[in-house]
């Protein structure tokens, strides 16, 4: 049996279909409130912090798939996050599952050039240092346990369906509800974005190949990067229609922070958005090179058919 734990974001969902499509029928979907995917999937509701729940969770398998998120909030992030990974650690080694965990960029911090699994960490936001304690966690514990685990680790999302990031709420949720575009702080530094069905996809394919483990892994993206300025182009093509943006800068998103808890957490992050963000998926992709990554042009026309379909 293959375990989801954190089984209702986008990642958790793509993941539940690549594993039924091409790995396994014997799928556990476990959050708080699970919903199938599939007519198969076994539902279990648990809270991640508790730890004999997460025991109970991991009780029977083979491979466990943390993707779990949480509220987009430091003061929750700084005190669960740590419980859940200890929790979901110490079930994976009472059971003798094997552990993937989905993780972000945010540890890495200000950093110039390539980012690749061999990148320090360097953050200094409250956000990264978090992201940073629950990494070298498991990387502590890959070290000095039998445990059998990866990290598998995505630049920022876009996506369809329920897909959340802040490309995707500045972006296609402003088309979507015919709104202006808006971009953050510059328009002319080059992004790194991951279609979130690839991440989810690749992250099936990593926990189900047995040399994989004990490793870090960058997930494959369109290495075609694209300034906000260019990607919003590219969209408005696609789309049919000139889309018009506008770009915050920093003084506009503190203002819109008094009044919108999310833009408050972007704050931090804004390091990202200052210089180029240049994601490195090279060992992916020298391990797994027949692996069909979707194009930029792929993924966006997706999405425009999704929203255009719903109108």
């Amino acid at each position: 049996m293959q375990t989801i734990l954190g089984a209702n974001g986008i990642i958790g969902t793509e993941l539940a279909k690549e594993l039924y499509r091409n790995y396994t029928k014997d799928i556990r979907l476990v959050s708080r409130h699970p919903q199938k995917v599939q007519d198969t999937d076994q539902l279990f509701e648990v809270d991640l912090l508790d730890p004999i729940q997460t025991e109970e969770a991991v009780a029977g398998s083979e491979i466990v798939y943390l993707t779990a998120g949480i509220p987009n909030n430091w003061e929750i992030a700084k005190v669960q996050w740590p419980v859940i990974m200890k929790n979901v650690l110490e079930a994976c080694l009472e059971h003798k599952a094997k552990l993937v965990f989905f993780d972000n960029t945010y540890m890495y911090g200000t950093s110039d050039g390539l980012l690749t699994e061999e990148t320090p960490f360097l953050a200094t936001g409250r956000k990264g240092i978090v992201r940073a304690e629950i990494a070298t966690m498991l990387n502590n514990a890959i070290q000095h346990t039998d445990i059998m685990a990866m990290i598998c680790r995505a630049p920022e999302f876009y996506g369809p369906g329920k897909t959340k990031s802040i490309t995707n709420a500045l972006i296609f949720e402003n088309i979507r509800h015919s709104k202006k575009l808006k971009v953050l702080l510059k328009d002319d530094t080059l992004r790194t974005l991951i279609y979130a069905p690839d991440a989810a996809k690749a992250t099936a394919l990593l926990g189900n190949t047995p040399d994989a483990y004990h490793q870090t892994w960058h997930l494959p993206c369109d290495n075609n990067r694209l300034t906000a300025k260019e990607f919003i182009q590219f969209t408005s093509e696609i789309y049919g229609k000139k889309l018009d943006y506008i770009v915050l800068k920093k003084w506009m998103i503190r203002a819109i922070s008094l009044f919108n808890p999310g833009m408050r957490e972007t704050i931090e992050l804004l390091y990202r958005y200052k210089t180029d963000n240049l994601f490195d998926s090279s060992k992916f992709k020298r391990r797994f090179p027949d692996y069909k990554i979707t194009t930029y042009q792929e993924g966006i026309s997706e999405i425009i058919d999704e929203i255009t379909q719903n109108r």
